[in-house]
């Protein structure tokens, strides 16, 4: 009898990398359902980014000023309750905020597709739905930077960061082609509809993490007291300051532009919810390839000039959108995905850097607070940049609000490039001794 040699398939590769990676570390189930329950937060999140404001524009006809305003209450919860809720979040269980998060977020956005099939739908109701989906999202952030050091060993945070982040590329990738494809084929109202249901799903993940966190901070301090303490670890970090700055410089900039960007493309480019859709996820690219180059960049090149270079090459980018205009359609959505694509490249790889030295850095019974005050500055500047950009899109042209982003976007990078951080291969590792 002849005997066959089968040829064993070589999987020590394949074993290496799962006991080397989090899927292998003891703790990795419980991260997998916070990856997956994220992924589809982040999808229902990126989704409606798209299709609020096409069921404004489309539905309800609304106008430069008023989708400043839509735009401005999408974020106004980050300036009005980001501080007290970091401290808030220090008192709570992690996994329960994600949780409820996601559940209030689902329910208030099932009103919109109601209040559409009763006729009732007023461009106010949006408004309102904006904002409650915007203050259930800062839980949601600041529970999920919080909660993920307790799941993973200190040194996997940033390797945590890059996976988590790779989830929010590929919801961006996703999420605007999908929305905006689902839009025209089923109307706005209904892909809400999609959008909440996506929330529910997250739900269903977050609540079979079995990680038992430790015993609930109980102070009998003063909120402000706790709150102070959140902004006052950021505001005495030297290089924390520079990185802040940075960030609510760009976020200011950007909010300008993106407050006006679904009406330039829908009204005066003449590309369509599908054509915008697409420039988005195309774009989108560019934020998945940051997220998987982020963890070599960083272990090559260093994480203090990560940080302090790695928003340069976006620069030149920022200006094809509102060169955008005059253009043919396929060529207006081809510079709009080029410009997201190429700035999303240096984003993602910039955030996780620099999210992972805070998260790294902070004690970890400080964590709520510190990111909350972090978030408070950075997407604080959002809903004033937004309005800002529903004022100037009003008075003197969408054009002339883009080209505001443009220049508010090349004054950003100053803080971190004019910074020590240029120079700095490694950071402080600060929560390694306060953990």
């Amino acid at each position: 009898m002849t005997i066959t040699r089968v040829t064993p398939v070589p999987t020590a590769p394949l074993v290496r990398w799962y006991r080397t990676s989090l899927a292998g570390h003891p703790d990795g189930l419980n991260f997998r359902r916070l990856w997956v329950g994220d992924t589809f937060s982040q999808f229902g999140t990126q989704v409606g980014l798209i299709v609020l404001p096409l069921l404004a524009v489309s539905v309800l006809g609304a106008d430069e000023f008023e989708m400043g305003l839509l735009a401005t209450f999408e974020t106004l919860a980050f300036l009005v309750i980001g501080l007290p809720a970091g401290a808030w979040v220090d008192r709570m269980r992690k996994r329960e905020v994600l949780v409820v998060a996601d559940l209030v977020r689902g329910l208030a956005l099932l009103t919109l597709p109601a209040a559409w099939l009763l006729e009732t739908l007023t461009f106010p109701l949006v408004l309102v739905v904006a904002a409650v989906v915007g203050v259930a999202t800062v839980f949601f952030d600041v529970a999920y930077q919080s909660y993920l050091p307790s799941l993973v060993p200190s040194e996997r945070i940033s390797e945590g960061n890059a996976k988590l982040q790779v989830s929010q590329s590929v919801a961006q990738i996703a999420g605007p082609g999908l929305g905006g494809v689902l839009v025209r084929a089923l109307g706005a109202p209904l892909v809400v509809l999609l959008d909440a249901l996506s929330y529910f799903a997250s739900v269903l993940f977050l609540l079979r993490i079995r990680h038992r966190e430790g015993p609930i901070r109980r102070s009998g301090r003063r909120l402000h007291s706790e709150i102070g303490e959140g902004l006052a670890f950021v505001f005495r970090e030297p290089l924390l300051r520079r990185i802040v700055a940075t960030t609510a410089l760009g976020n200011l900039a950007g909010s300008v532009t993106n407050s006006m960007l679904v009406l330039y493309a829908i009204r005066d480019l003449g590309i369509g919810e599908t054509g915008l859709g697409l420039a988005l996820s195309v774009g989108a690219v560019g934020g998945l390839a940051g997220a998987l180059l982020a963890e070599p960049l960083l272990k090559r090149v260093g994480e203090g000039r990560t940080i302090a270079l790695a928003l340069l090459p976006a620069l030149p980018m920022y200006v094809l959108v509102p060169l955008a205009e005059g253009h043919p359609g396929q060529a207006a959505v081809t510079m709009i995905a080029t410009s997201m694509a190429i700035t999303g490249v240096g984003v993602v790889v910039y955030n996780v850097a620099q999210v992972s030295f805070r998260q790294r850095l902070c004690p970890r019974p400080l964590l709520g607070r510190m990111n909350a005050s972090v978030r408070f500055v950075v997407w604080g500047t959002m809903p004033v940049g937004a309005f800002l950009g529903g004022v100037i899109g009003s008075r003197f042209g969408v054009l002339t609000a883009l080209w505001v982003g443009v220049a508010g976007q090349a004054l950003a990078v100053l803080p971190v490039l004019l910074s020590p951080l240029v120079r700095m291969r490694d950071l402080p590792r600060g929560l390694d001794q306060h953990a």
